[in-house]
C-alpha cells in the first residue's frame, strides 16, 4: 500500500505547492487521514481528512448540511472554544439559511456596477505601478520584485477604493491582512501575542481583531455623516445590518478581498514568466485574456485549503467519516485532477471548459470573484502592453502557509 504523504505541514509550502504529494493522494488515498502536529509554536490538533479529488471537493463544498462551515469554522486549526461563538459570526463560518441572509445583505453593496466603475481606475493604477517597476528595473540590471513594486499595492489600493478607506489609512488594510493570513509565517505575522500558557493567540480571536473592529465602527460612523459611492457607505446605511455583522463584513472584505488578488496576481505573473511561449500567445492575441485569467487561477489558486466539519456520520470516497471530524478540501489538488482536466500539469491559456475551484463552489463560492477576475484581467492586460517579456530572475519567495498560496517576492527580468 502506498504511504500517505503529509500535506499539512505549512513549512513545506515555502518551497512550493506539493503537487506530487497531491497526485499520490488523489490516486491512492483520495480521502486521507492527516496528522496535525505542532508546527511553528502552534499546538497539535486531532487531525483531519484531506480531500484531494475534484469531484469529492465539489461534493463537500456543495453539501453544507453534511459538511458544516459553522460547527468548527473554516480553518484547519481548531479555534479556542471560548472564541468559537465570536468566529461563527462571520459569513464565511455560517451555514444556510443564516449564511444566505448575510450574503444577500452584502451583495447589495458588492454589485457588478460598482465593481465595473473601477476599471479605468484600475487600469491607470496598473500602468503607474508597472512604470515604477520598469524604473526600478532600469536601476537594477533589468530586474524588479513585482510583488513589492506592483501586485501588493495594486490589490490593496483597489480594495481601499471599493471599501471607501481614506488614503491615509490604507496601509492598515495590508497590516491586518498580513497578521491574519500570514500567521504561520514569521516574516508576515510580526511579533506574536501569547496567552497565559505561552501559546500563540489565534489571529482571528476577539483580542487580535479589536483594533480592526474599532476602525470599522469609526469608518461606518464617518460614512453615515459623509456618504460616498463605496461599499462601507452602503453597509453603514443598511438598517438590517447589526453593528457586529458590519464589523465582521469589514474583516472579511479586508482580508479575503485583499489577499485573493494579492496571492493570485504574482502567481499568474510567475506562470507567464516561466512559460514565455504562453506570454507571447497572449501578446499576439492567439489566446483570449478572460480565458487565460481562469487558467492562471487554476494554475495558481490563491487559496490552498478550506475546512468543514462533518455534521453527521457519512461516507466519502469509501472512507467512513464520523460526526465532528474535520474535513479539509484541497483546492490546488482538485485543480490538477486528471479525472477532470486534460493534461493538468500543462499551462493552457485557451483551456475550456475550465471548472477550477479556485473560488470555491456551492453556497460559499467567492462573493468577490467578479471583482477579482476584473482586477486580474486589467493587470495582465496592462502588463502585456507595458512589458515585452517576463523572465524569472531568481526563485520566488513563498509564504509559509497551508492555507494561502502566497508569494512574498517575485524577482523578474522585465526589460
Amino acid at each position: 500500500m502506498t504511504s500517505v504523504p503529509d500535506v499539512f505541514d505549512p513549512t513545506q509550502y515555502a518551497t512550493g505547492v506539493p503537487y506530487d504529494a497531491y497526485r499520490v493522494l488523489r490516486d491512492h488515498h483520495p480521502v486521507a487521514r492527516q496528522d496535525e502536529r505542532e508546527v511553528l509554536g502552534w499546538p497539535a490538533g486531532p487531525g483531519f481528512w484531506a480531500v484531494t479529488r475534484h469531484a469529492d471537493v465539489v461534493r463537500v463544498l456543495k453539501d453544507s448540511a453534511t459538511y458544516s462551515s459553522h460547527l468548527g469554522a473554516t480553518q484547519i486549526r481548531d479555534p479556542d472554544p471560548d472564541d468559537l461563538p465570536f468566529i461563527r459570526r462571520m459569513m464565511l463560518n455560517q451555514d444556510p439559511p443564516g449564511h444566505g441572509r448575510l450574503r444577500r445583505l452584502v451583495s447589495r453593496a458588492f454589485t457588478p456596477r460598482r465593481v465595473d466603475r473601477f476599471v479605468q481606475v484600475a487600469q491607470d493604477r496598473a500602468r503607474t505601478l508597472l512604470a515604477h517597476a520598469l524604473d526600478t528595473a532600469r536601476a537594477a540590471d533589468g530586474t524588479a520584485d513585482l510583488v513589492g513594486t506592483v501586485t501588493d499595492d495594486y490589490a490593496l489600493l483597489n480594495l481601499a477604493d471599493l471599501l471607501g478607506v481614506p488614503e491615509t489609512d490604507r496601509k492598515l488594510l495590508l497590516h491586518w491582512t498580513q497578521r491574519v493570513i500570514g500567521y504561520q509565517d514569521p516574516d508576515e505575522a510580526g511579533p506574536r501575542m501569547l496567552d497565559g500558557q505561552g501559546r500563540p493567540v489565534n489571529p482571528r480571536s476577539p483580542a487580535m481583531l479589536r483594533d480592526m473592529f474599532a476602525y470599522a465602527r469609526q469608518l461606518a460612523a464617518h460614512k453615515l455623516r459623509f456618504p460616498d459611492d463605496d461599499v462601507m457607505t452602503t453597509l453603514a446605511h443598511d438598517a438590517e445590518l447589526a453593528e457586529p455583522e458590519l464589523e465582521m463584513f469589514f474583516f472579511l472584505l479586508t482580508v479575503a478581498g485583499n489577499d485573493t488578488v494579492r496571492s493570485a496576481a504574482p502567481g499568474g505573473l510567475l506562470a507567464l514568466a516561466e512559460h514565455p511561449e504562453s506570454y507571447e500567445r497572449l501578446r499576439d492575441g492567439a489566446a483570449e485574456l478572460p480565458t487565460a485569467v481562469d487558467e492562471l487561477l487554476r494554475w495558481h489558486p490563491p487559496v490552498l485549503t478550506f475546512r468543514r466539519t462533518a455534521a453527521q456520520d457519512t461516507e466519502l470516497a469509501g472512507r467512513r467519516i464520523r460526526a465532528g471530524d474535520k474535513v479539509v478540501v484541497f483546492h490546488a489538488s482538485a485543480n490538477r485532477d486528471e479525472r477532470v482536466f486534460t493534461d493538468p500539469d500543462r499551462l493552457d491559456l485557451s483551456r475550456t471548459p475550465n471548472p477550477h475551484v479556485s473560488f470555491g463552489d456551492g453556497p460559499h463560492v467567492c462573493l468577490g470573484a467578479h471583482f477579482a477576475r476584473l482586477q486580474l484581467r486589467v493587470l495582465y492586460g496592462e502588463t502585456l502592453r507595458t512589458l515585452p517579456a517576463l523572465r524569472p530572475a531568481g526563485p520566488p519567495e513563498r509564504l509559509v502557509s497551508n492555507f494561502i498560496n502566497g508569494i512574498k517576492s517575485l524577482p523578474l527580468q522585465i526589460t
